[in-house]
């Protein structure tokens, strides 16, 4: 690899030493340093490295030019969607969160920026920052500010589950996620990220461009830390002087080596933003965890034989009936009541089989309990709310472009691994076709040029330290 030699400036000020330009690495990869990039069936991989700037800075260098994107769509979006400017956003996040987060963490994100603006794209680390809380700010912390002048955003996105024991075909922990999300934003979550930071745990993990946690979710750390959440929806608590989300879960996912350890980090200074289910293993021992997480409520439940499973109502009635309204925990003309019925009769129908193989089916399953019958739409456990007319549930619009844009399974052993199974696109391979749909859907014609198709894609099998070409599998 090459290094910019370090230059004192007639001022005096001593340049860092940063990676020159992008180099190829071999064939499909792109080198900055110790980082490299390749694309593969609709994901792109990412590998970074060491001190925080640095492994900031390969980071904003490798995804510029889709950081360069998700700016434009931001300037654009955030003013339609709220109403409010992306400068309004980005000097409240840092009003909000720059004194709360660690320096390490301000640090690698002041790295992206830097990395992103050595590739052209014109991007501060206040705007990272701003994009790293996009999810707090615009769904937990604005519509507070607003009290009630707001609608309340939705939160009913992703389906999940996690099992172990006499739950799975062989024993070892199963976990399952798919993201929900309106596709201008969705659509960019297609980031496989491997760090390896200078202290704490190495972690690999589904993420966004310019982020540094996961904000889909779904993770593994070299501790044998396992995790995934669903959205708690209906939920609209926030306190604005305690940290972030994407904060203490990124800390909980470097520094914790057990799954006390994440709730701790978790907890402490909890502002309630991002309020999720999580789900959550050890790899090395096979328990299990529900871990629900509002502002003033916690529930923590534990075991090492059956499952738990995500579907965007909390079980805790104090969290369900105190900090949310309208769940929909059990109604099934909803999107969370319909997925916690079928969710439960999947686990039960596959009890002692579930495995790898048997997980991206339940991904992919498209059963209404409602209707009764194959429908793919809001109440199946891979969501296409596109297809939607919501005739059930009036407080949704009616063929939103939104709902599951990938599928990601893990067990045990792959965790120890630090591997996974992701797909791109949709858990059952369903195409989104962007010009088709904004055709036919003319309501949603604001969205032209911000939505890109999602072609079929396969299964594919990821893991730390992964180069592209040839690699091993696993059939489980």
């Amino acid at each position: 690899m090459r290094w910019r030699t370090a230059i004192v400036l007639m001022t005096g000020i001593l340049l860092p030493l940063y990676p020159a330009l992008a180099e190829k690495g071999g064939p499909g990869v792109t080198t900055c340093g110790p980082g490299y990039r390749f694309d593969e069936n609709g994901w792109v991989y990412i590998h970074i490295e060491g001190a925080p700037h640095d492994r900031g800075f390969q980071h904003g260098y490798l995804v510029a030019d889709e950081l360069k994107e998700i700016l434009r769509s931001l300037k654009y979006l955030t003013f339609w969607e709220t109403g409010k400017e992306w400068s309004f956003f980005v000097e409240a996040a840092q009003k909000l969160f720059a004194d709360r987060i660690d320096e390490e963490f301000i640090e690698e994100m002041k790295g992206i920026a830097a990395g992103a603006r050595e590739r052209g794209v014109e991007i501060t680390w206040q705007e990272v920052l701003a994009w790293n809380g996009y999810e707090e700010l615009t769904g937990y912390w604005w519509p507070n500010e607003q009290a009630g002048k707001y609608a309340e955003g939705s939160k009913d996105h992703c389906s999940a589950f996690i099992a172990t024991g006499s739950a799975t075909k062989d024993g070892r922990v199963v976990m399952a996620h798919n993201s929900w999300d309106g596709f201008e934003w969705g659509q960019f979550f297609n980031v496989i990220l491997d760090i390896v930071p200078t202290n704490g745990h190495r972690m690999f993990m589904q993420s966004v461009p310019g982020c540094i946690d996961s904000m889909t979710d779904f993770f593994v750390t070299d501790a044998g830390i396992m995790g995934t959440e669903t959205t708690i929806g209906g939920y609209s608590q926030y306190d604005s002087d305690e940290d972030p989300e994407f904060f203490r879960v990124r800390k909980a996912m470097q520094y914790a080596g057990s799954l006390d350890e994440f709730v701790q980090i978790m907890q402490k200074k909890n502002n309630g933003g991002y309020a999720n289910s999580w789900l959550l293993a050890d790899a090395n021992t096979g328990e299990i965890m529900r871990f629900e997480l509002g502002l003033k409520y916690q529930r923590v439940d534990r075991t090492t034989n059956g499952w738990f499973i995500g579907f965007n109502a909390p079980v805790d009635p104090r969290i369900r009936n105190l900090e949310c309204s309208n769940t929909g925990y059990s109604d099934i003309r909803w999107a969370m009541g319909a997925r916690r019925v079928r969710l439960t009769q999947l686990m039960n129908k596959h009890r002692g089989k579930i495995d790898a193989a048997v997980a991206r089916k339940i991904l992919a399953d498209h059963y209404d309990v409602y209707l009764q019958k194959k429908n793919p739409g809001s109440r199946t456990v891979e969501g296409h709310y596109w297809l939607d007319p919501f005739e059930f549930w009036p407080n949704r619009v009616a063929f939103a472009p939104a709902g599951a844009v990938d599928g990601k399974v893990v067990d045990s052993d792959m965790a120890r691994r630090l591997g996974f199974w992701a797909r791109w696109g949709s858990s059952s391979g369903m195409p989104f076709d962007a010009r088709k749909y904004l055709t036919e859907r003319i309501q949603w014609d604001y969205l032209d040029g911000y939505l890109k198709d999602r072609p079929t894609q396969p299964w594919t099998f990821f893991t730390a330290g992964q180069q592209p070409g040839p690699k091993e599998q696993t059939s489980r």
